[in-house]
């Protein structure tokens, strides 16, 4: 028997397909942070717009780590920029591509296409939690930018620095797997940021959103 996976073989690929919550993280202590599915598979807009320009002013081309149902990947081609979504849930990746947007299925710590060649990464709607260790995604985002790329990073609107266990759940109750999660706020990202040679160059919020804008040297020490 195969072992069910993360995003992969639980309620997140059907609400993907379906384009419906409501979905949550169940916290191990029963706690539940919602996920704004249906947010992620309408069009970009809200917030959205000023991650968009930004890319468009900072960073290209763009890789979008974690690109779910793909918005971000088919507006930014809207605009012009070059962008290619990863992601490891099937349902996603073809979401994406139905769209018009060319997506990986994929880590973002696989083997990826031009390491250390894009001018721009994003880490959006809650992304910076991948693998419960923000550490390792912001080297590993470093490693892929070319020198003085530009990594945006979705962070808690408020102060947060924490690692849990969580497990994706359903309407119906449905729970996938449990996996490392982890939920950071602006200063707190900003700190492990700066331990990887990622520099802040900016942050903002919008809509109740908040994000940084993390520039790579141009030369490393």
């Amino acid at each position: 028997m195969t072992r069910a996976a993360a995003w992969v073989d639980d309620p997140f690929a059907e609400a993907v397909r379906t384009g419906r919550g409501p979905l949550w993280l169940l916290r191990g202590d029963g706690g539940r942070i919602r996920l704004d599915i249906e947010r992620w598979c309408a069009p970009a807009a809200g917030a959205d717009l000023g991650l968009l320009q930004r890319c468009t002013r900072l960073a290209t081309p763009v890789l979008d780590l974690g690109c779910g149902p793909g918005r971000l990947v088919t507006a930014l081609l809207e605009l012009g920029v070059p962008t290619l979504g990863v992601d490891i849930t099937a349902a996603a990746v073809a979401r994406t591509r139905r769209l018009g947007g060319p997506a990986l299925s994929r880590s973002v710590f696989d083997r990826l296409p031009a390491e250390g060649r894009w001018g721009g990464a994003l880490l959006a709607d809650g992304n910076l939690g991948i693998g419960g260790d923000p550490a390792a995604l912001l080297r590993r985002g470093a490693e892929l930018l070319a020198p003085g790329g530009v990594l945006l990073v979705e962070v808690e609107p408020r102060d947060a620095d924490e690692r849990c266990t969580v497990r994706v759940e359903g309407p119906d109750g449905r729970l996938g797997p449990p996996f490392e999660w982890a939920r950071l706020g602006a200063d707190a990202a900003a700190r492990r940021a700066r331990a990887t040679g990622l520099a802040e160059l900016e942050r903002w919020t919008s809509h109740g959103r908040s994000f940084l804008a993390l520039r790579k040297a141009f030369r490393m020490r």
